[in-house]
């Protein structure tokens, strides 16, 4: 069983390396920049939980196999363009597509490397075939 004893472990040195690889990014201060602009402003802040509120609803709608109308979709269509009008809630969306993608990214190499028991290459990362993610991780099982 790998131990975590101390703070100054090797995991937990290489992983503090990892995070200080992230934020050395060139574009990171962007992306925090933007996410602070969206935590500043709280009318961005509630037209992003308006849309989100109303995205879910109608998902919760068509789950349950209600029909969702044109009207509704063109509403929340409408909506959701005038969302993406204001720079900063389109900034902040922006800046969390780019933050998913690094963690989406440095969870599949540690699932895989964990799974594998060695560093992933490409080829391991490529999604397997007949629909599966390869790493399980999204309900599949890999074969």
């Amino acid at each position: 069983m790998i131990e975590l004893k101390t703070e100054e472990s090797k995991i937990v040195q290489k992983t503090k390396e990892l995070c200080q690889s992230i934020v050395d990014q060139p574009g990171f201060p962007i992306v925090m920049d933007q996410i602070d602009a969206f935590m500043a402003d709280e009318d961005a802040q509630n037209t992003y939980e308006g849309l989100r509120q109303k995205q879910e609803f109608l998902q919760d709608k068509q789950q349950r196999g209600a029909t969702v109308s044109d009207e509704e979709i063109q509403d929340f269509e409408s909506d959701r363009n005038m969302m993406l009008e204001n720079g900063i809630v389109a900034g902040f969306m922006d800046a969390q597509q780019k933050l998913q993608k690094v963690h989406e990214t440095v969870m599949n190499y540690l699932t895989k490397t964990l799974e594998l028991g060695r560093v992933p290459t490409e080829d391991d990362l490529k999604p397997s075939q007949g629909g599966c993610c390869g790493s399980g991780g999204c309900g599949c099982k890999p074969s």
